[in-house]
């Protein structure tokens, strides 16, 4: 379902002249900004499904660490990797970010977790759609997020550089770009940065860090995430 969009969350005193100015500044080159058409977000239904037949039988915890997006967050092995954290992890692969916008009741929402981590845009820049796109779609989530949890800290991680998208590289760079700035308008947005460590000396992805498909990491590529990641929650907390 289509929200209206992210300026409908409320403000903290002090941010409200600051934040509707920048935010104007970012979005108004995006106003005539041709859309890309969205994937049909019913064809993971079905692991929405499981997601929910999964709640009905388990408990969740409370003020929980939420992992959603893509593929990368579905293949980090976050109960491993933060043993000591309250985690749910609601990635669905080949989401993108208005998939996770479609199902953010589902597989946000309905925790109340304090901290959501997300990782999406990259399948949506890998699938044609602009830098504007992505990023307002993001806004959107963010919106629709702090609407009902004002108080949540929202952590964006950089799109990744692959071998495999590295022609998208520069779009790439642009949204993460955009998301940094947009991260400083408000406390609670914040912006990892897992995208520099990825590099070699040489500025290109670091072969060690991906499978075989050159898209996908290894566990070297977790290991550089769950560092970055590591630090910024335990400033954050």
């Amino acid at each position: 379902m289509k929200r209206s969009g992210f300026l409908r969350f409320r403000l903290r005193d002090g941010e409200s002249a600051m934040f509707a100015l920048c935010s104007l500044w970012l979005i108004l080159p995006s106003l005539t900004a041709a859309q890309h058409s969205d994937p049909d977000p019913e064809r993971f239904e079905q692991q929405i499904s499981r997601f929910e037949a999964w709640d009905m039988k388990n408990s969740h915890p409370t003020k929980a660490i939420l992992f959603v997006g893509s593929s990368s967050i579905v293949m980090w092995n976050s109960a491993e990797r933060f043993p000591n954290l309250p985690l749910i992890n609601r990635g669905f692969g080949g989401s993108h970010v208005s998939d996770v916008n479609h199902y953010v009741d589902q597989t946000v929402l309905k925790y109340s977790p304090s901290t959501v981590v997300f990782y999406a845009g990259d399948n949506d820049l890998g699938a044609g759609k602009s830098v504007t796109q992505v990023f307002e779609d993001y806004q959107e989530f963010v919106g629709a997020v702090l609407e009902e949890l004002p108080e949540s800290e929202i952590v964006f991680v950089a799109v990744k550089p692959s071998i495999r998208r590295w022609s998208l590289w520069p779009k790439m760079q642009e949204l993460n770009e955009k998301v940094h700035s947009f991260s400083g308008l408000r406390a609670n947005l914040h912006y990892a940065d897992i995208a520099t460590p990825m590099l070699g000396k040489d500025g290109t992805p670091m072969p060690e860090l991906f499978v075989r498909d050159g898209l996908h990491m290894t566990s070297a590529g977790y290991d550089i995430w769950t560092d970055v990641l590591a630090n910024l929650l335990q400033s954050i907390h």
